[in-house]
């Protein structure tokens, strides 16, 4: 019997590896210009930081973790990570970067495991790019991250997106709005599906986010969080405003919005492409300022967002959505009688002066190397045979004007790098 992929996964074959390559590559240069340094954390952590860290009451804990027991003998419960923020808080505090200048700005791409239901973009592995920012409580950070976020999926050529936002307040004001949201719902709890009946009793915010079109209905007419925010809070919610405005970052703002998080504080946002399906978000974040506390540390604000590779993949304007094709060499080496030996040192001395070169490793006969030079794309093709070698010369034909000239052998490789343009 054939053993297949695992339910949930996907095969990352060559063809499609060059969009992921596109993509991060765009992720890279825009970090390294907005000053953030790439961390990469294990893709397995002791479960009690997302225990801590997310929130016990969270769909992602309640449902969704995949957990298992360590070996040896102080065997503890690892997780497979769900989610990149909770990893990197813990990375800044256990390896001291609360002691190097503050703010520290971090990003991460990386894999992630979630179980749910596997749907277009959505996957039980699947991959994220964030990037944090901590020690930094100036709104102009939330902005900053907001503008980062926004910019990537432009960069892409996505249109259409809308920022939602939204303010979820802090422990101060976070009291007033559980009274309020308790009264509200505790008059129509029977409406409500289990899930929000639990959470009426351990995390009330939370149905604010359930899914279920009953509770969606029900929670139109739900107190406003906004309406909760104590001093601190609201200056910091009218202060982030100011910023969007000034970077000509339209937004809308989403009383109902508040992520899927615990450790969420003040600022919650999430990006929409609207008509892109059940799942709109593209990604989202917001502030954490009580995280580091939360997992050992000391207060360190933070804030940050992460989005979802695959589905930006599947929305990116590349031919359409097509699969991009693989770049063909820039120079196939073809071999004429006794020569394989000459042509293993020339592809080995392209590829060191960073040309991409190839060979036929099968055995072709002279006329298959050059149909099959043609198939994978090469530019140029090098045709070494015995007589011209003798005479320390090689045949250089060009496959886009169809001219074959002689070259000699010593200046082959910087005729090749002026003719590409290297």
């Amino acid at each position: 019997m054939q053993i297949s992929r695992p339910r949930g996964t996907s095969d990352i074959l060559p063809e499609e590896a060059r969009r992921w390559r596109k993509l991060e590559n765009v992720i890279h240069e825009l970090c390294r210009l907005y000053g953030y340094g790439e961390i990469r954390t294990p893709i397995f952590e002791t479960t009690d930081l997302f225990l801590r860290g997310v929130g016990e009451a969270t769909d992602i804990v309640e449902k969704e973790m995949y957990t298992f027991k360590s070996k040896g003998k102080r065997a503890n419960s690892l997780t497979l990570r769900p989610e990149g923020t909770a990893p990197v808080a813990r990375a800044y505090l256990e390896n001291g970067l609360y002691a190097l200048p503050q703010p520290v700005k971090l990003y991460y791409i990386g894999p992630m495991f979630r179980y749910d239901r596997p749907q277009a973009g959505r996957y039980r592995q699947f991959h994220q790019f964030g990037a944090e920012i901590f020690g930094a409580d100036d709104p102009a950070a939330d902005a900053e991250v907001i503008a980062l976020a926004m910019t990537f999926f432009k960069k892409l050529g996505l249109k259409g997106l809308e920022l939602h936002l939204n303010s979820v307040g802090c422990p101060e004001c976070r009291p007033v709005m559980r009274e309020k949201l308790v009264e509200y719902f505790n008059l129509r709890i029977q409406e409500c599906c289990q899930d929000c009946r639990n959470r009426l009793v351990k995390n009330p915010l939370r149905i604010l986010d359930c899914k279920e079109d009953s509770c969606r209905e029900i929670r139109r007419g739900a107190p406003s969080p906004v309406d909760c925010l104590c001093t601190e809070c609201g200056a910091h919610f009218e202060h982030l405003r100011r910023y969007l405005d000034l970077l000509n970052i339209p937004y809308h703002l989403n009383p109902r919005l508040v992520r899927g998080l615990d450790y969420y504080t003040k600022t919650a946002f999430e990006i929409i492409i609207p008509g892109a399906g059940a799942q709109d978000a593209v990604g989202g974040g917001g502030r954490y300022d009580g995280l580091v506390q939360e997992i050992g540390g000391r207060s360190v604000p933070g804030v940050g967002f992460a989005l979802g590779l695959e589905r930006t993949l599947l929305l990116m304007l590349d031919g359409a959505g097509e699969v991009a094709t693989a770049p063909g060499p820039e120079v196939f080496v073809v071999t004429a009688g006794e020569t394989r030996d000459t042509a293993t040192r020339l592809v080995a001395d392209l590829r060191a002066a960073g040309l991409v070169a190839d060979r036929d490793y099968t055995g072709r006969s002279l006329k298959a190397q050059m149909k099959y030079a043609g198939k994978l794309g090469a530019r140029y093709v090098v045709i070494v045979g015995e007589d011209e070698l003798r005479g320390g010369r090689v045949a250089l034909k060009d496959m886009e004007a169809g001219r074959q000239t002689e070259v000699y052998l010593e200046e082959m490789v910087d005729f090749l790098r002026r003719a590409v343009g290297k």
